[in-house]
């Protein structure tokens, strides 16, 4: 599975952004798919995971109510709705996909796609 993040970008405080990520291949619907960021000078954080079918959802608490990741397992994309921003939610943001329930450790993920950084002004 190859994975092709894509929509971060410059926001001022409050606004929002949709963050996309594109599976290529064709069992993207047998992955659970998550979102992670490494702000800077930082280590690599749990954001937000969906399982297989969309049925699960899983968020870390300081995300909870702002952002909402979804799927569309017809055009093998996840996508990251974020709101509310905030200068904390600087980052680079990267999807990756993985085989097991494990939704938070990031080793447990086996494919990653290469980043896209978002960037919240105050």
């Amino acid at each position: 599975v190859q994975l092709q993040a894509s929509g971060g970008g410059l926001v001022q405080a409050g606004g929002s952004l949709r963050l996309s990520c594109a599976a290529s291949g064709r069992t993207f619907s047998s992955y659970l798919m998550g979102w992670f960021r490494q702000p800077p000078g930082k280590e690599r954080e749990f954001v937000a995971a969906i399982s297989w079918r969309g049925y699960s959802t899983y968020y870390k608490d300081s995300v909870k109510g702002r952002f909402t990741i979804s799927r569309d397992n017809a055009k093998n994309t996840v996508y990251l709705q974020m709101d509310s921003l905030k200068p904390e939610d600087t980052a680079v943001y990267y999807c990756a996909a993985n085989r097991d329930h494990i939704y938070y450790d990031p080793t447990a993920y086996d494919y990653w796609g290469q980043g896209t950084l978002v960037t919240v002004s105050s």
